[in-house]
């Protein structure tokens, strides 16, 4: 009788731990998005009916708002601050003049005019060339790296690790892992923009680690060489969202790791 009560507990204490296992991965797994939004899959998305901050309410959908931020003139000191940079990237000192960004990646609604339920996911497969017609057709063009890394670092000078600080590249701060891990698995392409707004620069910048790459102009000296930054949703490594990282591609590629915001005059 002794043993069957100790087996009873000790089947009850079994199942009471997987349950609370169970429920601290619901927990975990609804972390990875930002209040308002709800996990599907390997995404973070807008229930039908629903538009949370940042996002607003548009004719296409719950959309990014058409918003830009501004920087000044800065000199930012990249690499040296970052032991795993050292043999990727060369210490260096960059001067950009004062410019604007827009503070979302460009979204599948703002891309191609598409009206449904995912208008806010970031847009992605379009090559150098195209996104940079797009943002001359709204008054602007692809920021370069310098400008970019600037804008990421929310011009701290040394720049900071990832937009949000020097530390914590988790799930919750940016869609990142999303193919094979750590986030999720099986992903096919970017999260929503906006979603993840534990990972915005101090700034108001979204998405600037993960989602999508961000193409950016092309280097006079290297017209060829096509550069994205900020990692993407596939990246499975924390290094590839740190802020000097940068992924070289053919400039005619479309990739649907990449896609991008634009930068403006002052």
């Amino acid at each position: 009788m002794v043993r069957t009560v100790a087996a009873a507990v000790v089947l009850v204490a079994a199942a009471f731990a997987v349950a609370m296992a169970v429920a601290r991965g619901r927990e975990d797994e609804g972390a990875r998005c930002g209040a308002g939004f709800v996990v599907r899959g390997p995404r973070c998305v807008v229930e039908i009916g629903t538009c949370p901050p940042p996002l607003v309410r548009t004719p296409r959908g719950c959309e990014a708002p058409d918003v830009q931020l501004a920087f000044e003139e800065v000199t930012v000191t990249v690499g040296p601050s970052d032991w795993e940079a050292e043999g990727r990237v060369r210490s260096r000192s960059i001067h950009v003049e004062p410019f604007r960004v827009d503070a979302f990646e460009v979204t599948r609604g703002r891309w191609s005019d598409v009206r449904d339920e995912d208008v806010a996911r970031a847009a992605s497969g379009m090559t150098r060339d195209e996104a940079a017609a797009f943002c001359a057709s709204r008054g602007g063009r692809l920021p370069t790296e310098e400008e970019w890394i600037v804008a990421a670092s929310s011009a701290t000078n040394p720049a900071r690790r990832y937009p949000w600080g020097d530390t914590g590249a988790v799930c919750r701060r940016a869609a990142w892992g999303l193919a094979s891990g750590p986030c999720a698995r099986s992903g096919g392409g970017p999260d929503t923009v906006g979603a993840h707004r534990d990972g915005d620069s101090p700034r108001g910048l979204h998405d600037m680690a993960g989602n999508v790459g961000e193409w950016v102009a092309a280097e006079p000296s290297r017209p060829d060489v096509g550069v994205a930054k900020g990692g993407s949703w596939r990246s499975d490594l924390a290094a590839d969202l740190r802020i000097w990282s940068r992924l070289e591609l053919s400039p005619g590629a479309r990739d649907p790791r990449v896609g991008f915001r634009c930068a403006y005059p002052p």
